[in-house]
Order: structure tokens, then C-alpha cells, then sequence
């Protein structure tokens, strides 16, 4: 569920761009990308992805509450209603989480920041109203912790020459990708399989794992800025799938497993497993 009323991306995400929802007697059917995973945003009553959304309050928590009772998720319930905020502590989450408690609570939150001290000053207003709002925090994820990619995925680019005719735009600098690849593949193959790593976001403080020991939550890891992470994202592909060799793969299966675990779906049981156990009792 995509409560970011204003920016939408959870169908470009999921590759379910351009798709419309179904209103019927009994409410909202969501897109489905695949079996078992289906989408609501307010993207899919727009009439283009262009279309900004101008709302107050009033009228995105009225669209809000619409998206939690009014959509026709599974006739058999859900393992997981994974909601998706935008950034901050706004009208979609203050809607979002008093509407859930209403109705049994939130199981919990996924805080998502990156290293530096800009970002995690927001994230601790958010750790701070979970705080107030009794919600309990599953962790924190640290995202664009690093750059990390194979040296053979990498660009490479010299100082410009006077003469040299592709140095353009301004732009004091000339590729030199292949020249660079094809001397390491000559002199030092075994380069190109090693992963080049960079800071790009340089971590302030103790970073997000000292901000999840400050608040007693835990730190679930951190996600390396990953390109295929992104064009996956960009072309509505599962990640894991499509890249399943690349550099972010492992973490993000590891953060995953570490949701599951805290949150693990409980099973339905018949009627005779319930009495069973009340004879029992």
C-alpha cells in the first residue's frame, strides 16, 4: 500500500505502471504484479504519471482510510501489508497508524536512512514520534550505506589533452574506459572481478548503527548503493531475481530475513486444532 498520496513510486517500482484499479459492490481490487503481491497507490486513479496531486489534509486522510477499508486485498487475509510512507511525520502517517490502531495496531516500522547527519536528524524526529505514537520500531536500515560495484562495471576518465577532440561541454576530462579495461585485462585480469568501494555519503557521528543503539532499536544493516538496485527499480523488475549476483543482493536478502524473523506470519488454524488446544487447556 503506497500512502505517499503527493509522490506515488510504487508502481513504477513494481512494474505496474499504467495499470487502473477495479471499484466493485464490494470495494477496490489492487493491481497484481504477481500472485502473491498486490499494489494500491494513488497512482492508479490519476489520469497520467504526470498528474500532480494538490490535497490538503482532510482530503489524503480521507483517501487514506479509504485504501485500508475499502480495498479488497485477499479473500484468504494477508501475510504482510507492507505500507510505504513518504518522508517526515505528516497527515499520512499520523492517518496511517491511528486508523491501523483502531482496528488491532501496527505490528511495526522500517526506519530507512542514509549516513549522513541530514537525513538522520529527520529520521530521529520519525524514531521520536514511533515513540509517542506506540509504535514499535523493527529497526533501522542504513541505505546507500557505501558505493560498491565490480571494477569492470566501472567508467574510467583522464585529464583532457590539448587536441583532443572529445572534450566537450566544458568538461576538462576524456573517457578512457576501454583504454583502462583493456590494460587490465592484458596485464591484471583478476582486477576486474575485485569490488571497488567508495564513501559517497560520508557517515556522521556514529552513524545509523550508533542512532539505533541511542534509541534501543535494532540495526538491521545497510544496503550499498547499487545501480542495478536502482535500474531494477526504474524498469519494474524484482531485484533479487534480476541482479542476483550483484553487490546488493546479499544484504538485501539478509534485511529481509531479518523482517521475516521479527515478523514472522502467524498461521491461520482450523476449528479443530482450536479445539483441540481448548480441551487441552
Amino acid at each position: 500500500l503506497d500512502v505517499d498520496i503527493c509522490g506515488p513510486s510504487a508502481a513504477r517500482m513494481l512494474g505496474a505502471t499504467g495499470q487502473t484499479v477495479h471499484a466493485s459492490g464490494t470495494g477496490w481490487t489492487p493491481v497484481y504484479v504477481s500472485p502473491n503481491l498486490a499494489v494500491m497507490s494513488v497512482s492508479f486513479l490519476l489520469p497520467d504519471s504526470d498528474a500532480a496531486v494538490v490535497w490538503r489534509g482532510p482530503r489524503k486522510n480521507g483517501m487514506i482510510k479509504q485504501f485500508l477499508t475499502e480495498t479488497v486485498w485477499d479473500d484468504d487475509g494477508l501475510d504482510y501489508l507492507i505500507i510505504d510512507t513518504p518522508p517526515g511525520t505528516s497527515d499520512e502517517h499520523i492517518s496511517t497508524v491511528q486508523y491501523l490502531q483502531a482496528v488491532g495496531g501496527v505490528s511495526g516500522a522500517v526506519v530507512v536512512t542514509t549516513p549522513e547527519e541530514v537525513s538522520q536528524a529527520d529520521v530521529r524526529k520519525e524514531l521520536n514520534f514511533c515513540v509517542k505514537t506506540k509504535v514499535k520500531v523493527v529497526g533501522i536500515v542504513e541505505n546507500m550505506a557505501t558505493f560498491r560495484t565490480k571494477v569492470s562495471s566501472l567508467g574510467f576518465r583522464r585529464p583532457a589533452a590539448a587536441g583532443d577532440g572529445n572534450a566537450n561541454d566544458g568538461d576538462d576530462t576524456v573517457d578512457c574506459t576501454d583504454e583502462v579495461i583493456k590494460t587490465l585485462k592484458d596485464k591484471c585480469p583478476e582486477v576486474l572481478d575485485l569490488l571497488a568501494t567508495a564513501d559517497v555519503f560520508p557517515s556522521s557521528g556514529g552513524g545509523p548503527r550508533g542512532m539505533a543503539e541511542h534509541f534501543g532499536v535494532p540495526y538491521l544493516g545497510g544496503l550499498p548503493l547499487d545501480p542495478n538496485l536502482l535500474k531494477s527499480c526504474e524498469d519494474g523488475k524484482c531485484f533479487v531475481e534480476t541482479y542476483s549476483d550483484s553487490s546488493a543482493a546479499g544484504p538485501f536478502n539478509s534485511l529481509v530475513d531479518k523482517l521475516v524473523k521479527a515478523l514472522p506470519v502467524e498461521e491461520e488454524m482450523d476449528a479443530e486444532t482450536i479445539n483441540q488446544q481448548l480441551m487441552e487447556d
